[in-house]
């Protein structure tokens, strides 16, 4: 308001001042005019000389009006100084305003308020329009960064989860129950999630069911034993449909769930099942007072391959386990029986060598074979001419009526007729005997097996009889035919191999020559120590002297196949020993697992990416943060230095004698001197913005060429050369003038600045 004031009186002052100098130049002028014409008709310097002359010249008496006339043009001039002042001025005051709001909506973008609000005054306002767009992007650029900062978060949330939990499954694979337990309990909380439930499926038969291994609800171990059967509530859905089940708000009162977990309250509910080539190994239950989200869905069905994997063959180890074990009992056990029979059969042999020189101890002989052989006697054509009490025990018959008489073939399989009447017929053809299994037929239709002799007794060269004497193997027998084929349907799930103690190759499966890609004879002369890379061969002979030593390795292995391609397998090495405890062989079952291995790895690497780029990215924004200090400082001087330019050349044009008109490249006017306002009569507010058309009439522009490409927006405009034109001032009257124009080129943008001269003027 002061300023208002002080403007007021400035202004009143102004034309004052104008006045007072008008009046001093009238008043001036009139007593030199005086003086002149007192001296020139020789009066007397006083009123009477003045009277004189105003009666000789009596139009001095306007003349007397001079001062007032002057005095009331200067109040004048001051009026008109003042009100272009004031303009000035005021645009200057705009200038300014607009100024401060761009360097304020600058400072705010800055400091990252990007919801500062920008007003537009008009149309031409394209520094505030560029700052608008520079907001948007920004904008723009930080929601963009934001969702990636948050698919970032998210692939390395899964990827470290995946690197933590392929820990845990090489860690815990010797137990299910630890296993199954320290799987739950890592989920439940890397979910930040409420309840949790691993149920593994168990097979008997054609009979299904799922048992809860482990459980973990509220931060506390619960041991459990719950059994759902196949098919049965939410848990035998998922196994049966082999797809995710996800529900999400759970109403309150729903608090029974037949799905493993029993009564719960939960928000949102997530069952995965854990499946490896197409077969299901059991289902994993997550429940939550938070909602899952997409990715985190995502992460349990892959962490669910790798376990239902894992399951896999932990469970085929233990069985593999369970095999070698049971095997190397068995062989134990016939081991044993083979030397107790070996031994029956030599002290045998020399009885029947000493028979006829040693009738009665033959018969005491017989006697006690009787009590622990199986013993009959057949004629050569095959009938049955005596049997011990065992004999007609294990062959189902209750006397020897039953038995004698009868032919041999009553005793065998229609099956395996023709495999034993091949050997009775070399016996009757005089050969010695013959050792070995023999299956027998019961009166019930079961088989006997037996470790037999077969042994021909003979008169003047001829069979008389044949003797046979045996051992009951049936349990042993059918357990070895069992283990036979589990080790059959073992090669064809896993690779096996057998090794010397030494490491040289005994044997081996098929699968495990196609996949370290050899043959049968080629890998007959390698060692174990052959498929080892080079750079792990000493501390795979540390594991293998502890295999020696009688403590069996089970964990991950890499080995090298001929084509020296690399391969992960987890696999155990367990030795065989005989009968007096020595290492026989060593037995090697393995399975691939390089897929997962890699994976593994790869998960590795691409963890340790994402945190070196989380680093760049760091740093990236402590040095963007300032370059962009500097850049605003320098923004602000630049700032700065393009006001006093702009100031300093509009008032070097505005003093300018010349008429100076400057346009854009639309052919608006942008600037208009005080020079241009007095030859065309037209003030800045009546031509800013204009096109410049309006300086000229539309005969001056049909006319002159050079004027007809100025007030178009065509480019090929005359630069530089003074030509001689006619404008058209605000009362409608042709001037002649000429014209000189210079072209301003920045960035994009041109700008034509107008240089003209009254002709008129310059010749007077």
């Amino acid at each position: 308001m002061n300023y208002y004031y002080m403007n007021k009186y400035n202004s009143v002052h102004r034309s004052i001042y104008f006045s007072g100098i008008g009046l001093m130049v009238g008043f001036s002028i009139l007593i030199i005019s005086f003086f002149w014409g007192i001296v020139h008709f020789n009066q007397p310097i006083n009123f009477s000389g003045i009277h004189f002359l105003h009666q000789q010249f009596p139009a001095l008496g306007l003349f007397d009006l001079l001062p007032l006339i002057l005095g009331f043009i200067g109040y004048y001039i001051g009026v008109k100084v003042n009100a272009q002042m004031e303009e000035t001025q005021i645009n200057l005051q705009n200038e300014l305003q607009k100024s401060q709001k761009v360097l304020d909506f600058t400072n705010k973008l800055i400091n990252d308020h990007l919801d500062a609000v920008y007003d537009i005054q008009d149309d031409d306002d394209k520094l505030g329009k560029s700052l608008i767009n520079l907001r948007d992007n920004l904008n723009t650029n930080k929601s963009i960064e934001v969702k990636r900062r948050k698919e970032d978060d998210q692939r390395n949330w899964v990827a470290e989860g995946l690197a933590k939990f392929s820990e845990i499954l090489r860690k815990n694979n010797d137990s299910m129950q630890v296993l199954s337990y320290n799987i739950i309990n890592n989920l439940v909380k890397y979910l930040n999630a409420n309840q949790g439930g691993f149920f593994i499926l168990h097979e008997e038969g054609v009979e299904k069911h799922f048992e809860m291994t482990a459980c973990y609800a509220y931060d506390r171990k619960k041991f459990a034993n719950n059994r759902i059967e196949w098919g049965d509530g939410l848990i035998g859905t998922c196994a049966m449909e082999r797809q995710t089940i996800h529900m999400t708000n759970v109403p309150d009162n729903y608090v029974f769930i037949t799905s493993g977990l029993g009564k719960a309250n939960p928000r949102s509910l997530v069952i995965v099942p854990l499946i490896i080539n197409d077969e299901i190994h059991g289902v994993i239950e997550v429940a939550s007072f938070k909602d899952f989200e997409k990715f985190e869905i995502e992460f349990v069905e892959k962490l669910a391959e790798s376990i239902a994997s894992t399951i896999s063959t932990v469970k085929i180890n233990l069985r593999t386990a369970q095999l070698l074990h049971e095997s190397q009992e068995q062989s134990e056990i016939l081991a044993t029986q083979e030397e107790q029979m070996r031994q029956n059969m030599e002290e045998l042999q020399a009885t029947q060598e000493e028979a006829e020189r040693q009738n009665e101890k033959f018969f005491t002989f017989a006697n006690s074979v009787n009590h622990t052989l199986i013993r009959s006697e057949f004629l050569p054509d095959g009938t049955l001419i005596y049997a011990n009490d065992k004999f007609i025990q294990k062959l189902g018959y209750a006397n020897n009526v039953d038995v004698e008489g009868k032919h041999i073939s009553m005793f065998i399989n229609k099956k395996d007729r023709e495999w034993f009447d091949s050997i009775w017929e070399s016996l009757t053809h005089g050969s010695e005997h013959f050792e070995g299994d023999v299956k027998l037929q019961t009166k019930q239709s079961k088989d006997l097996w037996t470790m037999a002799t077969f042994t021909c007794v003979k008169k003047n060269n001829m069979v008389e009889k044949i003797l046979f004497l045996s051992i009951d193997t049936t349990d042993q027998k059918k357990q070895s035919l069992d283990f036979e084929a589990q080790i059959e349907a073992l090669n064809r799930s896993s690779l096996k191999a057998e090794f010397s103690p030494e490491g040289d190759t005994l044997d081996c499966n098929e699968k495990f020559l196609t996949t370290m890609q050899y043959t049968m004879d080629e890998i007959s002369s390698k060692t174990i120590f052959d498929f080892i890379p080079r750079e792990e061969i000493n501390s795979f002979r540390e594991i293998w002297e502890n295999v020696i030593s009688g403590h069996s390795f089970q964990g991950q292995l890499k080995h090298v196949t001929q084509n020296l391609d690399e391969k992960w397998f987890r696999g155990t090495l367990s030795v065989v020993n005989d009968m007096y405890g020595e290492v026989n062989k060593v037995i090697y079952i393995l399975n691939e697992i390089t897929k997962e291995k890699l994976m593994e790895i790869e998960t590795q690497r691409q963890t340790e990416q994402l945190r070196i780029q989380e680093e760049k990215l760091r740093q990236s924004g402590a040095e963007l943060s300032r370059k962009l200090d500097k850049a605003k400082a320098e923004m602000e001087q630049q700032y700065k230095e393009v006001e006093k330019v702009k100031i300093r050349n509009e008032r070097t044009l505005e003093g300018a004698l010349d008429a100076i008109v400057t346009v854009n490249q639309e052919g608006r006017i942008e600037f208009f001197n005080k020079a241009a306002e007095d030859l065309w009569g037209m003030s800045k507010k009546e031509t800013m913005g204009m096109n410049m058309r309006v300086l000229f009439s539309e005969e001056n522009i049909k006319q002159n060429e050079f004027i007809q490409v100025l007030v178009s927006s065509a480019t090929n405009k005359t630069i530089g050369a003074r030509k001689e034109v006619k404008i058209t001032n605000k009362d409608g009257v042709d001037i002649n003038v000429l014209m000189l124009l210079s072209e301003a080129k920045v960035d994009d943008e041109n700008t034509y600045t107008a240089f003209i001269q009254n002709i008129e003027v310059e010749l007077f």
